[in-house]
């Protein structure tokens, strides 16, 4: 019959836990792996305050649990768990009832409210994806409300904002949310002074994770972005406009005008988990007892992973804490423990989790950090603390959706990011409109073209030249170096030989030396820089002339490279006719390169090519500085320089489909979206 495992929950452990399993059972058919959740992405929690504030679209936190299993033995279902049937091993849905050996619960939980009057009814929750979306919506609503009131203190009590709880996710919503402030103000013209964000806490100070330094320095970050504090203060109620809070020590609570208030105060285990709850034996708002290989410490068939565990390690006091991090750390112990219970083989392990630290943002330019190992903790300043912030993001999305997620999330945070939201600014982001790079496409494609012809006609396809080519250059440039180590005449017939690629992207000996035909001139050149880096690269910029009489056209650069050198000699000049088969190839290639960066047909290799090729000849002629403009012009174009006038504009999205429907593709998701 076989072994069946069903995962509830496809939040971050439930995701890893399934890509592991399935990882590990690949050539198992008797283990099934069924993944149910009650949405067909999974969401990036931790993210929502992005969303929620409009710095990213919402499908930077969205990710396809379809792609995500392309490819692998993974069921998944869309489907909402209500119950278990322990006794009998079933899980039962809306839809379906799942029979399983072994039950892996992961499924999150929810914001809990204390019993606060009205928090339920009259808050805005951010604590999933659609909770997002409503914030994001109705921020952008009540602005367009706000712009149309006349009298100011009614504007005011509009625009008064309230965010509970000062933990990771009030602080990141509300320094979201400040950063967010100038730009819908301006949007829609109000003035900055008529809205209120109000950050309140029963704690006297936020991020109580953190080390008292460091959230001494979220508060002041956050009052500097226009952001009150009501630390010490206990919410008591709230209704539809309004919310009333109390001061530590004193009994009396404050009514203050409300329009909006986020709550994030505080979570509990989801619903279901909580039905489990009933049967299994749990504490701390439904969750669940485990014992040190995350099996339920009344049934050894139910793991209990995240969100959902209460697990107390060896040498600690608290429980682990309901971060990503113990996600990820329980996914991998429990696979591994599952591993050995299915086939019989190897030791499980006891869950010992070493975190590595917290992290926390304040908008998207700063954030604070402390980070390192269990005995050892150091502080991040801001630029380092966003770094590693979106670092580890990076790991995590390697882990489930690889290339395309990485690339996604690099777009969405960096290329695309607008009103320089981004702890780089805007530097990377894309402003230039992509129709004026079809000049400089055409013209680089154009040059290309021109020197494979220029090549074609001077015998390329039928003689030997590299050798005089490459000895020409390196006489030229050990003239200027070296200017007593060499014979003059040496000097002048290689300088001679190369300058039949004079105007070429890859000579920089003819022009510099004045040298042509059989004429013997001596360099006049100097030597600017010779650097040796430890024998593996020595870098050469030098003049044809004397600096003061020099010209942009005279000054060449060169990266000397032992191994490359050892290669040209050894098989590209072993011979006359691999010299001409190398030539052969590298005048087709240009004109190749040419032709399409001109029609825009397939420029992103194309413009690669063109820098490969600039490379090479950097490393055994040098160019120069006149022609380094190639170089920067491949740069240019390499990403989407064929979308706009070109042929890519058709023919890559049908290219895109096809491969993305390759099923080794779409396993190593090696594909952009």
């Amino acid at each position: 019959m076989g072994t069946k495992i069903v995962i509830v929950g496809a939040g971050y452990a439930g995701i890893l836990t399934a890509k592991k399993l399935a990882k590990r059972f690949k050539k198992n058919d008797d283990v099934t792996i069924t993944l149910i959740d009650k949405n067909p992405f999974h969401a990036l929690l931790t993210e929502l305050h992005e969303v929620a504030a409009n710095r990213v679209d919402e499908d930077s936190i969205r990710v396809s649990l379809k792609k995500v299993f392309a490819g692998r033995k993974v069921d998944v279902v869309l489907d909402t768990i209500e119950s278990f049937d322990f006794d009998n091993k079933r899980a039962i849905g809306r839809r379906n009832n799942y029979d399983y050996d072994y039950l892996i619960l992961c499924a999150g939980s929810k914001p809990t409210f204390f019993g606060v009057p009205g928090a339920e009814e009259y808050s805005f929750k951010l604590w999933s994806y659609d909770d997002a979306i409503i914030i994001r919506h109705h921020l952008i609503n009540l602005f367009r409300r706000a712009c149309r009131i006349a009298d100011r203190e009614e504007r005011r009590k509009l625009l008064s904002i309230y965010i509970v709880g000062a933990g990771f996710t009030g602080v990141e919503m509300a320094g979201e949310l400040a950063e967010y402030l100038p730009i819908i103000c301006s949007k829609f013209e109000i003035d900055r002074d008529d809205v209120n964000i109000t950050l309140v806490d029963v704690l006297d100070r936020t991020i109580p994770n953190l080390p008292e330094e460091l959230s001494v320095k979220v508060e002041k970050r956050l009052r500097k972005m226009g952001v009150n504090l009501l630390l010490g203060h206990n919410v008591c109620a709230m209704g539809p406009d309004y919310i009333e809070v109390k001061p530590a020590g004193q009994d009396v609570c404050i009514r203050k005008d409300a329009s909006t208030v986020i709550w994030g105060a505080g979570i509990e285990s989801a619903d279901i988990t909580g039905e489990a709850a009933k049967v299994l034996e749990s504490a701390n708002r439904g969750r669940i007892k485990i014992d040190t290989y995350l099996r339920s410490v009344d049934n050894q068939e139910v793991f209990v992973l995240g969100d959902n565990m209460l697990y107390i390690p060896e040498g600690s006091d608290k429980p682990v804490p309901q971060i990503v991090e113990n996600c990820e750390h329980s996914a991998a112990t429990a696979v591994h423990n599952l591993t050995c219970l299915i086939t019989g083989k190897g030791e499980m392990k006891k869950y010992n989790p070493k975190f590595h630290g917290f992290m926390v943002c304040v908008g998207g330019r700063y954030g604070v950090a402390r980070v390192g190992f269990p005995n050892f903790m150091i502080n991040l300043p801001s630029f380092f603390a966003m770094m590693a912030k979106h670092a580890i993001n990076m790991v995590y999305f390697v882990q489930i959706l690889g290339w395309n997620k990485v690339w996604s999330y690099s777009k969405h945070e960096f290329f695309t990011i607008r009103h320089c939201r981004s702890y780089v600014g805007g530097h990377f982001s894309n402003r230039t409109p992509s129709f004026l790079l079809v000049p400089l496409r055409a013209w680089l494609g154009g040059v290309w073209v021109f020197e494979g012809i220029k090549k074609w006609k001077e015998g390329w396809f039928s003689e030997p030249k590299l050798e005089g080519f490459f000895g020409g250059a390196k006489a030229w440039y050990d003239s200027i170096i070296n200017p007593g180590a060499a014979d003059g005449a040496t000097q002048a017939t290689g300088a001679a030989d190369a300058a039949t690629a004079a105007t070429g992207a890859a000579d920089a000996v003819t022009a510099a030396t004045g040298a042509g035909g059989g004429e013997v001139v001596a360099s006049a050149g100097t030597a600017i820089i010779d650097w040796d880096f430890f024998g593996l690269v020595r870098a050469l910029f030098v003049s044809g002339k004397e600096v003061a009489q020099s010209t942009l056209s005279d000054f060449a650069f060169k990266l000397d490279i032992p191994l490359m050198n050892w290669f040209v000699d050894s098989f590209v000049l072993a011979s006359g006719g691999m010299q001409v088969t190398m030539q052969t190839t590298i005048v087709i290639a240009e004109i190749l390169i040419g032709l399409a960066l001109i029609a825009g047909l397939f420029t992103t290799p194309a413009a690669a090519f063109s820098l490969l090729l600039q490379f090479m000849f950097v490393c055994t002629t040098g160019l120069y500085l006149g022609t380094f403009w190639m170089i920067f012009a491949g740069i240019a174009v390499l990403i989407g320089g064929g979308r706009t006038f070109g042929l890519d504009y058709y023919v890559m999205p049908v290219l895109k489909e096809a491969w993305k429907k390759i099923p080794l593709v779409r396993k190593l998701y090696i594909y952009n979206d």
